[in-house]
């Protein structure tokens, strides 16, 4: 053999054997993709269970129905999930002929799909083209980012068929109908057909309004209804020419459909009340649920609650008046809190927990941490000293100095009367014979006395300086308005509560309220109680908070120790009352009182925006 003829044969073998190896290798790489493919998806999917559970937009309502918020996903979006029963025929049909026309035929890949695809994108030199089918476009949703790559891909493929193992047919479709981005942070069809079209029951839905929907998903930003130039009505017409070709519709309604011009949906811009009520209801319902605050928010349920929206915008609004406020400090403005029952229903009907509350801020209405001052008189002193039976609104009292062990209580002017009756006394609010008469009933009955109003004392407020009000943590604006609407209600007790029902997403309902009526107190009690207040308001400290109707209440104040300050210095204000039908407490003050941010007013601003708040709330009423 020729030296030529061993150099070709060289070469020969030389190409043989590295086509051989590329093919090995190749054939690797195929195997070692084909293990991937068939692995990776069921891995993910055992891994992550959650993910075929859709989150869905909670929604709370007002007592009498109204919309107060559909609470936002966690992408920003909102979601109402519909089952495939409630969706008309036609909606369904037209996204699988627009979408994945063999979606019943394969096992989630599209194989020709996949081919004439790529031979399309060869022969344009692009990728415009796609292959996917709506379970690997639910795939993608659900568990991959937005990445275009080959393992993106490979890692949708296989997702795609394990869910189709996984899963029935009509499932995935359901899943994807619910899951798919409409445009305008709507996710799903429902939430989308409300959003454009203002339907709620989607089987009302016209043949136009069902191609608009099946437009949207090839571009949510272009393609929406309520996009501008005509790209949208155009590929509206184009989904209604492949409904006719499909056999879907007949020409005559193609033509119909095409010929309607698209409204957008007027949407009342309704100002957005009520963030510290929102919040007190989610906390309440996940009480009352024992769901956790995300799962609520996320879970597709419905809340109803008490709120009034009269009620609550008239608070909110009187709260935006800084005339009915001291001053603020250097470095904070001084805050405020509310709650309003209804004392014959326990409804909360308005609450708000701070002047300018927002989502996820402070909510001081149901905190447990001011100090009441005297506005606890009624709930420790003078209440239980009424159900003793051994008092009376006429008893005398002595009004002296005195020393109890360590603790000396004195009257705030320095004057003492020798005596007074109690009605005087808690009209003028006068300390010495407050804190003598809870010194005579017993601390632990006290005590269990404004438990049955609702404020159970921890062991640290076994003592006398509760008489004034002197608590060791504090006590919410809402819970002092539960205590008086006892006194209110003629000595029952009816739960206060933001939380009416609670129903899940498949319409279970799991929660409602159930008002029970307890007589906790004697009736002779809260009718002097009563009595008495409404001297505390009429000639009393609470002159403030008179209106044209009856009001009954108690003003409170605390004073602030600070270094360096001489004259009136206060950390909060206080003023509880009733009208023959709600009950309100008003704080206000400082988060952090110190010597930059302090009041010298009185609590006579307390007890004069419950005055302003509750005349607009009865306003509202009668609007």
């Amino acid at each position: 053999m020729s030296r030529l003829d061993t150099r070709v044969v060289r070469k020969l073998q030389h190409v043989f054997y590295t086509a051989f190896d590329i093919a090995v290798v190749s054939a690797i790489l195929l195997l070692a993709m084909l293990v991937y493919v068939h692995q990776y998806g069921g891995a993910v999917l055992g891994r992550y269970p959650e993910k075929l559970k859709l989150p869905e937009s909670s929604v709370i309502l007002a007592s009498d129905g109204t919309v107060l918020r559909r609470i936002p996903l966690p992408e920003s979006g909102y979601r109402t999930t519909a089952r495939l029963e409630e969706m008309p025929e036609l909606l369904v049909e037209t996204f699988l002929a627009v979408e994945d026309q063999r979606f019943y035929s394969h096992q989630g890949l599209d194989y020709p799909g996949i081919l004439r695809a790529a031979l399309h994108n060869t022969v344009q030199l692009s990728a415009s083209e796609g292959g996917s089918t709506i379970t690997q476009q639910l795939a993608r949703n659900l568990y991959l980012d937005r990445d275009k790559n080959m393992l993106r891909k490979l890692k949708e493929a296989s997702l795609a068929l394990a869910l189709e193992k996984r899963l029935p047919k009509q499932e995935i479709l359901q899943l994807y109908l619910n899951q798919i981005y409409m445009g305008h942070g709507q996710y799903g069809v429902k939430s989308a057909a409300e959003y454009y079209f203002g339907i709620t029951q989607l089987k009302e839905l016209e043949i136009w309004q069902i191609a608009a929907l099946a437009a949207i998903p090839k571009g949510p930003s272009v393609y929406n209804p309520e996009a501008e130039g005509e790209r949208s009505k155009g590929r509206r017409d184009l989904v209604l020419q492949i409904m006719q070709q499909r056999g879907l519709i007949t020409h005559a309604e193609m033509a119909a459909a095409m010929s309607k011009e698209f409204q957008p949906v007027e949407r009342a811009k309704a100002e957005r009340i009520g963030d510290s009520y929102m919040d007190a209801a989610l906390k309440e319902a996940s009480r009352l649920t024992g769901q956790p605050l995300e799962e609520l928010r996320t879970g597709g349920y419905t809340i109803v609650t008490g709120m009034n929206p009269g009620a609550q915008q008239a608070l909110e609004e009187s709260f935006d008046n800084p005339d009915f406020f001291p001053p603020d400090g250097t470095t904070q403005q001084v805050e405020a809190a509310m709650a309003i029952i209804n004392h014959h229903t326990g409804d909360v009907v308005a609450l708000t927990g701070g002047r300018h509350p927002g989502k996820g801020g402070t909510n001081r209405a149901i905190i447990d941490a001011r100090q009441p001052g005297s506005a606890f008189k009624p709930i420790i002193d003078y209440g239980p000293a009424l159900e003793s039976g051994r008092f009376a609104p006429d008893s005398m009292l002595p009004d002296r100095k005195e020393t109890y062990g360590d603790y000396s209580p004195g009257n705030l002017n320095g004057i003492y009367r020798g005596q007074v009756n109690m009605s005087l006394a808690l009209q003028h609010s006068i300390n010495a014979p407050a804190v003598w008469l809870l010194k005579q009933v017993g601390i632990a009955n006290a005590r269990s006395f404004a438990a049955k109003l609702g404020v159970a004392l921890p062991p640290e407020d076994n003592n006398l300086s509760i008489a004034l009000g002197g608590l060791h943590t504090g006590v919410s604006p809402l819970k002092m308005a539960q205590a008086y609407s006892v006194f209110a209600s003629g000595g029952t007790f009816l739960e206060a509560h933001t939380v009416r029902s609670i129903t899940d997403a498949e319409g279970k309902r799991l929660y409602t309220y159930s008002p029970i009526q307890r007589q906790v107190i004697s009736q002779r009690t809260a009718a002097s109680m009563t009595a008495m207040l409404r001297n505390a308001v009429n000639y009393g400290t609470g002159a403030k908070a008179r209106m044209n109707i009856p009001v009954a209440g108690k003003t409170g104040t605390t004073q602030a120790d600070l270094p360096g300050i001489t004259g009136k210095a206060n950390r909060d204000l206080w003023f509880v009352g009733y009208t023959p039908d709600l009950t309100a407490a008003v704080w206000m003050g400082f988060d952090r009182t110190d010597k930059d941010n302090y009041m010298t007013a009185g609590s006579g601003k307390a007890a004069g925006l419950f005055s302003a708040v509750m005349n607009k709330v009865y306003a509202s009423r009668r609007r």
